[in-house]
């Protein structure tokens, strides 16, 4: 790795390479920071089973905005290979976690930011990065719901608490989070209001069963007619609205702040004596914490989440669909914002 020096230029991305009794996989690797031309395909050594971690065959990924950021060097961290979450088959398992051939997903613990990410044939993870996924779900449908359902979910039902009957403000809804969020939240029957930037994403967002849509605005509480009656908040703008979220909650209501799609400009002057209301609640979560002790990927019911997707219950079909060999086409729509919602890649 290269160190930053005084122009601020970040590190390169870190080089993972091993020994793997000569078997090797192709990948896309990112050789260097900066545009589209930095994601190149090559030959690299396949993993190597370790005990406690497991070597997935990688049959689909999500493509997300963390490896756009990751391939510009506007993170702290990045791998040689990039990709937070995969879907596949157990290829390897020393310590006998999960059975060989069996479907699971895997997300985070380090994918793509310290370890080699899921942009590969092979990728291996940490056990506790890993849940079973059986399910005879297309791999393309399955791919869309490592990182963003496993995120909803826990923001949802376990940080908010969400229960039936509720009413929940989802502020970001059109990301492809917040279309997630609102499709189990409906699905949850909580009644939802959903934000969006435009007017032009109401009726998106109506179809997928938000209650009502409000433009997004920094003083959404004031004009809203629930203020003071919300029961939860999920807020995916982030630090420039999560204070005008509390303002609009009931006694003992939560929001629950967990994405920046208004950018990560610190809160100013933030005194919580003088500016939160007593008797509400504010809370965080990061996907990142995926796999640490407390937040084993298992806890989240993935499994039981591509059930109501086949059932027809919860509606999760991704927006685009690319091949391996169209990674620069994903990034392209990821970076022009002609995404509409979750991007997969599927390895045939």
């Amino acid at each position: 790795m290269t160190v930053t020096d005084s122009t601020n230029t970040p590190p390169a991305p870190a080089v993972v390479r091993e020994a793997s009794g000569g078997e090797t996989m192709r990948a896309i690797i990112l050789n260097g920071f900066g545009g589209l031309d930095r994601l190149v395909y090559s030959e690299i050594p396949k993993p190597a089973p370790r005990h406690g971690e497991v070597v997935i065959e990688v049959r689909g990924f999500g493509i997300n905005h963390a490896e756009l950021h990751m391939r510009r060097g506007e993170w702290a961290e990045a791998a040689e290979v990039s990709g937070i979450e995969c879907v596949g088959v157990v290829d390897s398992c020393p310590g006998g976690e999960f059975p060989i051939g069996a479907k699971v997903a895997a997300l985070m613990g380090g994918l793509g930011r310290t370890i080699n990410g899921s942009y590969a044939e092979y990728t291996r993870v940490r056990a506790a990065n890993v849940a079973l996924i059986e399910s005879e779900l297309p791999w393309s449908q399955l791919a869309a719901l490592p990182e963003t359902y496993a995120t909803a979910w826990t923001c949802l039902f376990r940080n908010l608490k969400l229960s039936a009957g509720q009413t929940l403000v989802i502020r970001g809804a059109t990301s492809s989070f917040g279309q997630a969020a609102v499709k189990m939240a409906v699905a949850a029957g909580a009644r939802v209001i959903a934000t969006a930037r435009s007017q032009s994403r109401f009726a998106l967002l109506e179809e997928l069963g938000a209650t009502r849509v409000e433009v997004e605005s920094r003083t959404l509480a004031s004009g809203i007619a629930e203020a003071k009656q919300i029961d939860a908040v999920l807020d995916l703008v982030g630090n420039s609205t999560i204070l005008d979220s509390l303002d609009m909650l009931r006694r003992d209501g939560t929001a629950c702040l967990a994405g920046w799609l208004g950018g990560l400009d610190p809160i100013a002057d933030f005194n919580p004596l003088l500016r939160m209301a007593s008797g509400v609640n504010w809370s965080f979560f990061g996907s990142f914490v995926f796999g640490n002790p407390g937040f084993p990927l298992s806890d989240v019911p993935l499994q039981d989440i591509a059930a109501q997707v086949a059932s027809g219950q919860l509606e999760a079909a991704p927006s685009r669909v690319f091949t391996f060999d169209e990674i620069h086409e994903a990034h392209r729509t990821m970076e022009s914002g002609g995404a509409g919602g979750k991007m997969v890649v599927v390895i045939e």
